[in-house]
Formats: C-alpha cells, structure tokens, sequence
C-alpha cells in the first residue's frame, strides 16, 4: 500500500519522509465535514488578531510577519516563507533522494521474485527481517551520534547506503547474488535509514526557527508525496525497459547526491552539547530516549497511536497483494495505480497543512487528522472484481492519504518542538526502531492470521482495530515542560 504513516520504502526498508509545502488557502477540499468538526470546539467569539514584524535570527534585515492570537497570543506565520539556503540545500538534497526511493519501491521484492523465484512466505520474511534487524542494529547508533555534529553522520549514512546498494548489481552481473544478500542490504539500509533520518531532523531544527517548523516539515511532506507519485510508474516503466536492477542503480545513485547536496549547506554547523561524563552508550542511551517519550504526556500517546496504526497499515500491505492480484486478478499495473494515483492526496494534504492549522490551531488539526485516517482502512476488506473494485480502491486510500498527508507535518513540528535540542537525535531514533519493529511483528503476525480466517478476513480485522487507535490521541495540547536530567542513574 502505498501509505506512508510515518515510513516509507527504500529498496528494502523503510524510511521517515519529513514535511513538506503548504501554502493553500482554500479549505473546500477536505469537505463540509471536516470544516464542521474543526468548528464546533471554536469559541463564540474570536478577537481580532495582531499582526507584528519580527527579524528572521541570523538576518536582522528581514522583517518576518506574525499573526498573533490575541487569546492565547499563538504565533501564525502570514504569507509564504524563506527558510535560507542552508534549508534549500537540505530540502534539495532530500528532494532527490526521495525519488530515487520510490523509484525503487519494492526493487527488493520485484529481484526476489523474478530474478530468484522466491515464493510469498520469503518475500514476507525479508520485509519483516529487514526491518526488525534494522532496528535492532540502529539502537547503539543514536545514542553514538547525539553527542556529535549531524551533517557528516547524513553524509555517512548516505555513502552507506549507496555502496551497499551497489553489490546487489554487481553480484546480478557476476551470477553471484542471492537472497541471503539481499536480507543483509536491506538490513544495513533499514539501520542506516533511521540514523539519517533521525539526524536530518536534528539538523532541521537547528537551520530553521521555531516559528518556521511548521512550514519547513509541510515542504517535506509534500516532497515526499510528489514523489510517490511520481516515483512508482517511472520505477516500473525503467524495470519492464531496461531490466529489474535498473531502479536499485538510480536508487543508489540517489544517495550520492543527497551527500553531495548537504555538504553543499555550507557554514560551521554549531557544536553540539558535550556528552555528559555519565553519559550510558549503546541500547542504554537508546533507553534515554524512550525514556523521555513514555515520560511526556503528549509524545507517549502519540508514539503508542503511530506505532499501532502504522503496524496495522502496513501489516496489510501483503495481504492486499494477495487479494487484488491473486484472488480478484487485477494485473500488476492496476495494483500500481490503485495505490499511486492516491497519493495526490498527500500532495493535498501536506499543502493545506499549514493552512487548517493557522485557522483552526494546531493541535485540533492533528488529533482531528488523526481521527480520521483511522477510518479509512476498513473499507478494503469490501474489494471487489473489475473497474468497481479498483474503483473503491482508490475512494479508499484517497481518503487516507489525504488524512494522513495533512496528519503527518503536525506530527513532525510537534516531535521537533518538545525534544529538547540535547535528546532530538535520542527521540527521533527511539521513535523510528519502535515504529519499524511494531509494523515487523505485525506484518508477520497478520500473515499467520491470513493463514487461519482468510486474507479478506485478516485485512478486515486490521481496519476493525484501527477504528479504536483514536483513543490514544491527545486530547490536550501539552507546552514544552523542563525535564529531569535523563542518564545511567535514572534507569
């Protein structure tokens, strides 16, 4: 499927995408009923708001407008925004490795099918293997990398990735590659993928004002939408072209540019804060991390919601291939498109991000975005043959990515406003392994199940509980409240 709540695939892992654009102005998309369940929590009556300049750090020249809530004198950003060249580069380098992802969406899957005839129950074994060794191997590496600068780390991880992408080719070339090998490049770019993407939003925070998160984490996310939809066909086209690695290369390729693009930011990137002598390494500062997310109110309900909902997303990711292609014999392109048209929602999404949250306040926006992407998912249980069916498909994921396009840039500026700057890279690695390691045992455990009732049944059930992750919400926003000093003695 090709949602990303919260991940999305490299040729064989997953990876965060972040942000995006946002700067519509016309709600109308989202429907009256959207409008109406932002409106009736809305105060009788709203004072007029005050409107003031305020100089861009680093630039005392650039007058910034702000709109001030006069309630509770919350800041909204009016008019569209220049976060700086360091960002563009960063934004840049993001862009492309973005498409040379999904470009290469499902490479690994497509190579054991087709190059080494591998059957389901493999196929299922390396996307849940990937994953949960991936994360088990990245645990050690956040905390290792919190204490240090944050660009060469992205180079690294990027430099990583493209060398082991390589050897699946080159053994291709050689008559030499394997499944084996493949298990073990998707496990060094799952672990390199969260440490990338655990750094990049550390390096966000620090390029960008408070005030601009928000607007940076939309341009993010709309990026990562275009891609998706952009990304699979051309992957597909390039496949039935030139052959099944064809997409790996460019994936690969992808990675070098992202390195050359955050080394074009340029500057002195600020130091970060000295380890502390007590500091733990390893799982132990991984811990701190989790630590820090169990112990914030808003960070503890958001983080058990994603982890749940994008584990029960993405545990029916397979069965649907199953069912579509299997049992209703839709043909390959129309699974494609089922899944890639769709995702012009989350172009949508992203873009009128900023918007409903400037109008409505943030915090309503995510719990009211999170409420409804969990409703979507029930309806593919209810697939049926020929054009109707993929039809439905369609209705379907467009609702959800739509939702999930609009919850996912809130969810990222809230992360990167209640980390600390010390605990960011902490937080954000905890964070992705709990996520990557939820939608591995779930993907597994749902094959089993589909085994049992039936992959109708087995998907129906994922949808069934996804109506109840809601609960996990937050209710109330929670401000940014100074935390305990975390270390070895706290465990």
């Amino acid at each position: 499927m090709a949602l990303r709540v919260g991940d999305h695939l490299h040729a064989g892992g997953l990876s965060r995408p972040r942000g995006g654009a946002a700067y519509q102005q016309s709600l109308a998309p989202l429907g009256s009923a959207w409008l109406l369940a932002c409106r009736t929590s809305a105060p009788p009556t709203v004072q007029q708001p005050q409107v003031v300049t305020r100089p861009r750090p680093g630039c005392l020249k650039c007058a910034v407008p702000i709109l001030l809530d006069t309630p509770g004198q919350r800041e909204v950003v009016v008019g569209s925004r220049r976060l700086g060249r360091a960002f563009g580069w960063l934004w840049a380098a993001y862009s492309v490795s973005a498409l040379g992802t999904w470009l290469a969406f499902d490479a690994f899957s497509i190579i054991a099918i087709r190059v080494l005839h591998s059957g389901p129950t493999a196929v299922s074994f390396l996307a849940a293997a990937g994953l949960a060794v991936g994360a088990v191997v990245a645990v050690p590496l956040g905390p290792w990398m919190e204490f240090r600068r944050k660009r060469p780390v992205m180079v690294s991880m990027d430099l990583i990735r493209f060398a082991v992408l390589l050897t699946v080719p080159l053994a291709y070339a050689l008559g030499a590659l394997t499944f084996a090998q493949l298990l073990v490049v998707s496990v060094i770019t799952s672990a390199a993928d969260i440490t990338f993407n655990a750094a990049s939003g550390a390096t966000i925070k620090s390029l960008v004002p408070k005030e601009d998160l928000l607007v940076a984490s939309a341009r993010f996310e709309s990026t990562s939408w275009t891609a998706t939809v952009l990304g699979p066909p051309l992957g597909g086209a390039a496949i039935g072209l030139l052959g099944p690695l064809t997409t790996v290369i460019a994936n690969a390729v992808s990675f070098v540019c992202s390195a050359l693009g955050i080394r074009a930011i340029g500057g002195v990137e600020p130091a970060p804060e000295p380890a502390p002598a007590a500091h733990p390494a390893g799982s132990s500062g991984l811990l701190e991390g989790w630590r820090f997310i169990l112990r914030h109110p808003t960070l503890r309900l958001l983080q058990v919601n994603c982890a749940l909902n994008n584990g029960l997303i993405m545990a029916s990711v397979p069965l649907l291939a199953v069912l579509m292609m299997g049992q209703l014999h839709f043909a390959p392109w129309q699974y494609g498109l089922a899944f890639a048209a769709p995702s012009l929602g989350g172009l949508l999404g992203s873009r009128i991000a900023r918007p409903l949250a400037a109008r409505y306040g943030r915090h309503r926006v995510l719990y009211v975005s999170g409420v409804a992407r969990a409703v979507w998912p029930i309806g593919l249980a209810f697939i049926g043959p020929g054009t109707p069916g993929l039809v439905w498909v369609m209705v379907v994921e467009l609702g959800l990515i739509t939702c999930s396009g609009v919850f996912n840039p809130l969810l990222s500026t809230t992360r990167l406003e209640l980390a600390p700057p010390d605990r960011v890279a902490r937080t954000l690695s905890a964070w992705s392994v709990s996520n990557k390691i939820s939608i591995a045992a779930l993907t597994a455990l749902w094959g089993l199940l589909a085994g049992l009732v039936g992959t109708r049944t087995a998907i129906g059930v994922a949808g069934a509980l996804l109506l109840a992750t809601p609960v996990l919400l937050p209710r109330r926003e929670h401000a940014q409240q100074p935390e305990p000093e975390l270390t070895a003695s706290a465990a």
